[in-house]
């Protein structure tokens, strides 16, 4: 049997998104790194391929090792400040406006939906935008830090009393924010169909979200390069770059 084109592919993604009722959004990192945001896990250029996560990105890192923690995430955090949103993100933001997506759940910190124009974003692992000042309970804005980093700064200090300031990611050895897990398992019942872009689908718990939309009979596409542990119980598997399928995508809805 050959495989389907990737038209083909295509158009039977459109028809579906047509068809549904209500569309959730669920991505990971292959959304974002055409737009330049590094990926976390990638078999090739993952980050966690050049560190070792415990030491840099976990909460025993951050207030034991600030300067050691803030060597790997500077960089990172400087990267998603400067970068743009590219077609996949507007290509949901269409979706949205046009009736069809309810939500985008996402993996990522970038804030690149938000950018975009997304409306609702439930971020299941917090932003890299924001810092939260632990000692006076101040949130910064991201582009104070960014300025702070511009001018040289190894580590970024709450301008009001002068504590490290933390990042709003969720880290290594801290649980997931609850209230947002909450409205996307919500989210996830209320779906009949589930986009899933650029997630290999295999972090625990995020990855449980697709999980419990398909057992409440919800039909589910996979939008990503490389396998994932559900392609077998999705109604549709596109292994395209996301920001090259979604203005096909939208051409044909």
């Amino acid at each position: 049997m050959t495989a389907p084109k990737p038209y083909d592919l295509i158009q039977r993604a459109a028809g579906m998104i047509s068809a549904a009722r209500y569309v959730v959004a669920f991505t990971g990192a292959g959304i974002s790194t055409p737009s330049g945001i590094p990926d976390f896990r990638g078999e090739r250029d993952g980050l966690w391929k050049k560190f070792d996560p415990m030491k840099v990105a976990s909460r025993s890192a951050f207030y034991h090792s600030p300067e050691l923690f803030f060597d790997w995430f500077r960089s990172l955090f400087m990267t998603s400040w400067k970068a743009q949103p590219n077609p996949a993100h507007h290509g949901l933001v269409f979706l949205e406006k046009n009736g069809y997506l309810k939500s985008v759940i996402t993996q990522n910190i970038d804030g690149l939906h938000q950018k975009a124009g997304s409306s609702v974003v439930l971020e299941l692992h917090g932003t890299a935008l924001t810092f939260s000042c632990h000692k006076c309970q101040s949130r910064i804005s991201a582009e104070a830090v960014f300025n702070q980093f511009n001018e040289g700064a190894k580590v970024p200090h709450c301008p009001n009393c002068a504590a490290i300031l933390k990042p709003d990611v969720v880290l290594f050895e801290e649980g997931l924010p609850q209230d947002t897990w909450e409205q996307a398992e919500n989210e996830a019942l209320q779906a009949d169909l589930m986009l899933v872009i650029g997630s290999s689908l295999e972090v625990y718990p995020a990855n449980t979200i697709p999980q419990a939309a398909l057992r409440n009979s919800c039909k589910l596409i996979i939008n990503n390069l490389s396998r994932t542990p559900m392609d077998g119980m999705a109604d549709l598997c596109i292994p395209m770059d996301a920001a090259s399928l979604f203005p096909l995508l939208i051409e044909n809805i």
